[in-house]
């Protein structure tokens, strides 16, 4: 994996942090623009083909999420 692309992504996550909010069993992630394009290079990253399965990317409040967020772990799976 690109470690130096994971930590411009988690970076750029820390200036535009997702906000995570569950209700009722739904997960819903609000994150601005620049926000989402963070995430999403996180979730590509993690779909190289140089990656070992479990690797994860754990994105924690207040560093990438928004105070009082629940933690999101995005791990590889088989």
């Amino acid at each position: 994996m690109n470690y130096d692309l994971a930590m411009m992504a988690l970076e750029g996550l820390g200036k535009a942090p997702a906000r995570i909010v569950t209700s009722e069993g739904v997960v819903r992630i609000e994150a601005t623009a620049a926000g989402f394009r963070e995430l999403a290079r996180l979730c590509l990253l993690l779909g190289s083909q140089d990656v070992a399965v479990g690797e994860t990317f754990e994105l924690k409040s207040p560093a990438h999420l928004t105070p009082g967020s629940p933690s999101l772990v995005l791990i590889l799976i088989p």
